[in-house]
């Protein structure tokens, strides 16, 4: 899977958690939290985001992640092993 594909599935998972975001708001530079995700929401994201693409990764594995780019960077490296 393509680290553009899995970008669109965070993108999906945060429309979906966060419903007053637009798809366009969602900068792969920006903080989940610019974004107005709170603690739950941003927890949301994560296992959703794992879920949807059948990983199952430590929380621990998040704990540097500063912005979107950085989660889907995690989500990608452990998709594709």
């Amino acid at each position: 899977m393509s680290r553009e594909e899995v970008y669109d599935i965070v993108q999906e998972t945060i429309m979906d958690v966060i419903p007053d975001v637009e798809k366009e708001d969602i900068a792969i530079e920006k903080q989940l939290k610019d974004i107005g995700a709170n603690s739950i929401d941003r927890m949301e994201i994560v296992t959703m985001s794992m879920r949807e693409l059948n990983v199952k990764i430590p929380l621990m594995s998040f704990a540097g992640v500063n912005n979107i780019e950085g989660l889907v960077n995690v989500l990608h490296e452990n998709v594709n092993n």
